[in-house]
C-alpha cells in the first residue's frame, strides 16, 4: 500500500465501493420524490412497519431514564440473555449470554466477525452470489475474498468440492448466508452438515449469517451450522438480527456469538467504536424476542403470497431463468439470454446495462448481478405491496416480452 502523505483520503477507504443495493434504493427514492413513477424492487427491507408492541415498547423505554445513559458496551444483559434463550428455542444450540454481542445491525456484526479473525492475506471463501457488504467487510479487516461461484444450475448454492478447489493453505475462514441474499436459495440439512464437516476437517473457520432464518416457504426446514455439526462450535461465529424477521431495519439491534475470546475481542474492538446500541432500540429488540411471534407468521405468509407470484411473472418473460427461491425475499433470475437483445432501439451487454435501461425505459429499480459477483443476473426483492409488485413487474413484462 502507497504511503504518500498527500493522498487526501486513506487507501483504505478509498476502495470501498459503496452499497450497490442502498444506491439503486436511494436513486429510485430520488426519481419518486422527483415526480416519477418509479416503483423499487432493490432495498431488502420490509415493506411492514415495525409491530406495534415492539414500538410501544420503545416509547415507554424513552421516557425511563436509565435508557438515557451509557450501558456495557456489549449490550443490556437482559437482551443477551434473550438471545441466548431464543437461540436455544430456534435452533437448539446452548449460547452462554457473555458470548453475545448486541451489535448496530447486523453489518456491524459482519465488520466485527471478520476484524476479530481475519489478519493482512488471510483468505476468506466467499460463496457467490454474495451480499455486496461481505467482500468490503473482508478487505477493511485485511483478507482477500476469494469467490466460489454456482450459478442457476445449482439454485446458486456452492458445493463442498467448489470449496475444497479454492481452498488454500491462506484460507482461514467461509463465510455461509443461508437463506441466502442475494438468490433466496437455503442450504439443505445434508448441504449445510457436509460443509459443516468440511470446515472442521480442514481447520477453517465458518462465519454463519442467519439473519433470514424465519423466511423459509414450502416447508423448507431452516438449517443451523452448529446443530448440524456441533464440533464446530469453537471455530464458528454467528451473526443475526432482528430487522428482517420484525421489520425492525431502521431500529439497528443485530448480534453476533461465538467463542469466547472472539467474542472478547470483538467486545474490545466495539467499546472503541461504538459503545452500546441505542438503549431505546435495545428495548425494543428484547420486546420483539420475547413477545408474541404471530407476528412472524403473518409477514412470512405476505412475502410467500408475492414470492409466488413474483416467479410466476419473471417466469413468463421471455430469456429469463427464475431458480424458485426458498427462502428470504428475494428472487435472482438470470437474463443472460437477454443481453444483446433489442429493447425499444437499445440494448444492454451487462446486467448493469439492462438494469439501467430497465429504470429508464420502465421506471423499475432493480439490482443488477455486478453487486453479488458475475454479471448476467438481476435480483428482485419482494419486501414490497402486492400492488407495486404487480404493478412493476407488469411494466417489466411489457418492455421486456
Amino acid at each position: 500500500m502507497s504511503n504518500d502523505r498527500t493522498r487526501r483520503v486513506s487507501a483504505r477507504l478509498a476502495a470501498i465501493q459503496e452499497s450497490a443495493t442502498l444506491a439503486v434504493d436511494a436513486k429510485a427514492k430520488a426519481l419518486k420524490a422527483a415526480g416519477r413513477p418509479v416503483i423499487g424492487f432493490g432495498a431488502g427491507e420490509p415493506n411492514f412497519p415495525t409491530p406495534e408492541f415492539i414500538v410501544e415498547a420503545a416509547v415507554e423505554a424513552a421516557r425511563d431514564p436509565k435508557n438515557h445513559k451509557y450501558t456495557p458496551a456489549k449490550g443490556l444483559p437482559e437482551l443477551r440473555e434473550a438471545i441466548a434463550a431464543k437461540t436455544l428455542r430456534d435452533s437448539g444450540n446452548a449460547v452462554d449470554p457473555n458470548d453475545v454481542i448486541v451489535t448496530n445491525g447486523g453489518k456491524q456484526a459482519v465488520f466485527q466477525a471478520f476484524a476479530a479473525l481475519i489478519d493482512d492475506g488471510d483468505e476468506v471463501l466467499l460463496p457467490a452470489p454474495y451480499w455486496t457488504t461481505y467482500p468490503e467487510a473482508i478487505r477493511l479487516a485485511g483478507g482477500v475474498p476469494v469467490e466460489v461461484f454456482a450459478g442457476a444450475d445449482a439454485e446458486y448454492k456452492a458445493s463442498v468440492e467448489q470449496l475444497e478447489a479454492a481452498r488454500t493453505d491462506k484460507t482461514k475462514a467461509l463465510l455461509l448466508c443461508s437463506p441466502s441474499n442475494p438468490t433466496g436459495s437455503v442450504y439443505s440439512p445434508e448441504e449445510v452438515r457436509a460443509i459443516g464437516q468440511w470446515a472442521l476437517e480442514s481447520g477453517i473457520w465458518v462465519i454463519s449469517d442467519e439473519i433470514y432464518e424465519h423466511l423459509v416457504y414450502d416447508g423448507t426446514p431452516m438449517s443451523y451450522i452448529l446443530s448440524e455439526v456441533p464440533e464446530l462450535a469453537d471455530r464458528a461465529v454467528v451473526l443475526n438480527g432482528v430487522a428482517k424477521t420484525y421489520a425492525m431495519t431502521g431500529w439497528r439491534v443485530g448480534w453476533m456469538y461465538g467463542p469466547s475470546d472472539v467474542i472478547k475481542a470483538a467486545a474490545n474492538f466495539q467499546s472503541h467504536a461504538t459503545s452500546n446500541v441505542a438503549n431505546v432500540s435495545q428495548r425494543a429488540a428484547l420486546a420483539a424476542l420475547t413477545g408474541p411471534q404471530d407476528v412472524v407468521a403473518q409477514m412470512r405468509e405476505a412475502f410467500d403470497r408475492r414470492r409466488r407470484k413474483m416467479v410466476e411473472m419473471l417466469g413468463a418473460i421471455d430469456g429469463f431463468a427464475v431458480p424458485e427461491p426458498k427462502g428470504a425475499f428475494y428472487v435472482y433470475p438470470n437474463v443472460e439470454a437477454v443481453l444483446g437483445r433489442d429493447v425499444n432501439g437499445k440494448s444492454a451487454a451487462t446486467s448493469a446495462e439492462l438494469a439501467a435501461l430497465i429504470l429508464e425505459e420502465a421506471e423499475v429499480a432493480v439490482v443488477p448481478g455486478e453487486a453479488f459477483g458475475p454479471s448476467g443476473f438481476l435480483r428482485f426483492s419482494y419486501a414490497l405491496s402486492d400492488e407495486d409488485l404487480v404493478e412493476g413487474l407488469g411494466r417489466v413484462q411489457k418492455l421486456l416480452g
